[in-house]
């Protein structure tokens, strides 16, 4: 597939946001942006609000997508996510923070891994 960078991100996003619906989640928001940055998909799955933040590759040259989470990308989601809280008076029992690796190198078919409880 040859996309340009942001074509296949979002491309990649919107097939992570089909896949959490096929798995029962319920979408909240995509591309939530604030001040301090921005979360790709927030669902909710049962009581636990999900902060999923999606890698798409089209080459394993780099490495996983979830090895592109670092120290400073993760501070970033998690105030982006405090933001998202405060704007919102969701209840909710836990939350969690995932990552949704798609990796396009090896087949036609895209290989999608969900990483729970990534960070």
């Amino acid at each position: 597939m040859n996309l340009s960078r942001k074509k296949l991100g979002n491309w990649g996003e919107q097939l992570a946001a089909e896949f959490l619906k096929r798995n029962n989640y319920v979408l909240l928001a995509q591309n939530y942006r604030c001040q301090y940055g921005e979360i790709d998909i927030i669902a909710r799955e049962k009581d636990s609000i999900v902060f999923v933040e999606v890698k798409t590759r089209n080459s394993s040259n780099f490495g996983m997508g979830l090895e592109a989470v670092n120290y400073v990308k993760i501070q970033k989601i998690k105030k982006t996510a405090m933001a998202y809280l405060s704007e919102k008076p969701l209840k909710y029992n836990s939350l969690r923070f995932d990552v949704i690796d798609i990796n396009l190198s090896d087949s036609a078919t895209p290989e999608i891994i969900h990483i729970k409880n990534a960070f």
